[in-house]
């Protein structure tokens, strides 16, 4: 039997476990409750992954996300290691067959969301499995103080008393000690061991602008450089305005938010990855299960959701532990606009009474009545027929499906499926039969694992591009969703086209005044988290006189921390004080470039008989001044 140590080295190829990795996975082989609180990029998957593995069976793991679940799954797929997740694209017939297929098939991950699990044949067929781990993965969703509170997480405790015997972890990248305790209280761990790690991430250098020229502020410090960045806004029309503001100023910078296509996603993020465009622009709805390790700068051009979210975000720079830094560009307006979007997403109850009704009028269902079927639904449509905000009204959908009012699929997030269902012999026969269709079916083949066991996500675009490396042909998407239509009328195949419609579900009768004063105080609660929340983070934004870690980590409740020395704060605290010697050190510095044309900051600190980080820093400011700039082989060049 494999060792935790062996394994890591197996799948992940890392020599050695991150602290306090090892302690944890020891903790939950022993069969303790374990909750763990650490920051984005500390590795947390490989806390409940790991210990799954070494033991016999199936470990079930609750995550809010059917993106996050999917590249999860991806990810081990990968690796050799068999696991999928249970989404709302599977039907009752294939979710029987998928359990079947855990349950002989040696399957060692099943991802489900907290409001699948609330399905009573889903629970029955999880009492039918061997369980030996309960993964709770973003467990803040279960607290009504957490930032992104999910009501269907303080039900997952019937997983306990499905499998008593099974212990369970709950794993989480940003916690408040309420939180915390919430998680504990609600999951009903019983002696449960808390493993923290400080959220204090000593390379990445922290600093807020204030200017009233965003964009050119934003240019100034891509000049300087000239690694992988991620820039954060918060509306997709900003986001590709900025894109192609940066793309005629002679940066190389891609999109990405949430509203794109699949294909279009994954081209910009694979164009980022491998750094054909080495700036990505972005809204909140890009990061996740993204591991880029040289990420040099994570710059907000707006002000942050939340605390959490920001260092959530901003946590996806420097996983190398090179020195990388986290930007914030405002102003007056930047904060007059975060408050004016906070506004325009609080819905008070009674608007969530006025949409419930107008859902119900739009689809023609009286009071009293329940049918369980499905509708289409076109957010703007409705928006524009009934005359309501788009972004409250959208706001107001989530929280009805958070409180199982309703349910709503998002297709345009999806990507298309397919599974064969008919057994090896038959497939070759049928191919002899019909010799078109030979090579398609050798690229789903080659290129989708595990076609015959469960349903896969493929992509039509790149299924063409591999087709016509093989034909004379030149096959198109449509030409390829053409053939699987034909594979699956043809009853080889179960295929699901991606669509870009919606579909909603009423989940209760319709009652106005009862559903919606059923859920009034969550609404209420909900407001007043969110209100609370964009508080602290403009307070934090204010605030310069205190160490910006200092700030950060005292929200999460951490104690004795001492002052970072790299933020905006206090470099400007420490400028003061050493005004004199700074200004000496700068004088130093450009005097040695009245020889030499160029120098990297290695060959500046063995010129001079400075302090290391008086040096850097004196760089920082004379790069700031714009006395320096940064060559493309990052050497610093006398501005003339």
């Amino acid at each position: 039997m494999n060792s935790a140590g062996e394994l890591l080295q197996k799948y992940w190829n890392h020599e050695s476990f991150r602290e306090p990795q090892e302690e944890i996975i020891n903790a939950v082989l022993a069969k303790n409750d374990v909750v763990t609180l650490l920051p984005t990029g500390a590795g947390k998957s490989v806390c409940f992954q790991i210990p799954a593995l070494l033991k016999e069976g199936v470990c079930i793991v609750i995550s809010p996300l059917i993106a996050l679940m999917e590249d999860q799954v991806e990810n081990l797929q990968k690796k050799g290691i068999k696991a999928i997740a249970l989404t709302s694209k599977y039907n009752t017939e294939q979710t029987i067959r998928i359990f079947d297929n855990i349950l002989y098939g040696n399957y060692k991950f099943l991802y489900l969301s907290p409001e699948k699990l609330q399905s009573e044949l889903i629970q029955e067929k999880i009492a039918q499995l061997n369980v030996n781990l309960i993964a709770i993965d973003e467990a803040h969703c279960i607290s009504q103080w957490g930032h992104d509170f999910r009501p269907a997480y303080l039900k997952v405790d019937l997983l306990q008393k499905i499998h008593p015997k099974t212990n369970t972890i709950a794993l989480t990248a940003s916690a408040t000690p309420k939180v915390m305790l919430d998680i504990i209280e609600y999951l009903n761990l019983k002696e449960a061991l808390v493993y923290k790690k400080s959220f204090y991430r000593k390379n990445i250098s922290i600093k807020l602008i204030q200017t009233e020229n965003t964009l050119e502020q934003l240019k100034y410090l891509l000049f300087k450089i000239n690694e992988p960045v991620i820039v954060y806004t918060n509306t997709r029309k900003s986001c590709i305005n900025i894109s192609n503001y940066l793309n005629h100023q002679g940066f190389k910078s891609t999109f990405y938010h949430g509203g794109l296509s699949f294909e279009h996603k994954t081209e910009s993020q694979s164009s980022w990855i491998s750094q054909n465009n080495q700036i990505i622009v972005a809204t909140n709805a890009f990061g996740m299960g993204i591991d880029k390790s040289n990420v040099r700068a994570v710059i907000h051009m707006n002000i942050p959701n939340s605390i959490e979210n920001y260092m959530q975000e901003f946590g996806r720079a420097g996983r190398d532990g090179v020195l990388s830094f986290a930007y914030l560009i405002y102003n007056k307006s930047t904060i007059y606009e975060s408050e004016t979007y906070l506004k325009k997403g609080i819905a008070i109850t009674s608007f969530h009474k006025k949409v419930y009704q107008k859902l119900n009028d739009n689809f023609q269902i009286s009071v009293g009545e329940f049918q369980e079927k499905t509708y289409p639904f076109n957010l703007q449509d409705f928006c524009s027929k009934y005359e309501l905000p788009i972004l409250k009204t959208f706001s107001v959908i989530n929280n009805l499906e958070l409180e199982n009012i309703i349910e709503i699929n998002h297709n345009f997030n999806k990507r298309s499926s397919l599974k064969i269902i008919v057994s090896n012999k038959i497939l070759l026969e049928y191919q002899k039969r019909n010799s078109k269709l030979v090579n398609l079916i050798k690229i789903i083949l080659r290129n989708y694992g595990g076609t015959f066991e469960q349903v896969i996500s493929i992509n039509e675009s790149v299924i063409a591009k591999k087709l016509n490396t093989l034909s004379s042909t030149n096959y198109s998407k449509v030409n390829i969703i053409n053939l699987l239509n034909q594979l699956k009328k043809d009853k080889i195949i179960i295929y699901n086209e991606a669509s870009n419609n919606s579909d909603i579900k009423f989940l209760v009768p319709r009652e106005d005044t009862y559903v919606i004063n059923n859920i009034s105080k969550n609404i209420e609660k909900k407001n007043s988290t969110k209100i609370d929340k964009h508080n602290s983070i403009i307070e934090y934004v204010n605030n310069n006189k205190v160490c910006r870690n200092i700030q950060l980590l005292r929200y999460f409740g951490e104690k004795n921390i001492k002052k970072c020395k790299t933020c905006d704060v206090c470099r400007a605290e420490n400028y003061e004080s050493n005004k004199n010697n700074y200004q000496l050190i700068a004088k130093d510095i450009i005097s040695l470039f009245d020889t030499i044309d160029h120098f990297s900051s290695n060959e500046i600190i063995n010129e001079l008989n400075y302090d290391k980080d008086q040096i850097f820093k004196t760089l920082e400011l004379l790069l700031e001044k714009k006395s320096l700039r940064l060559t493309s082989q990052n050497k610093f060049k006398k501005v003339e």
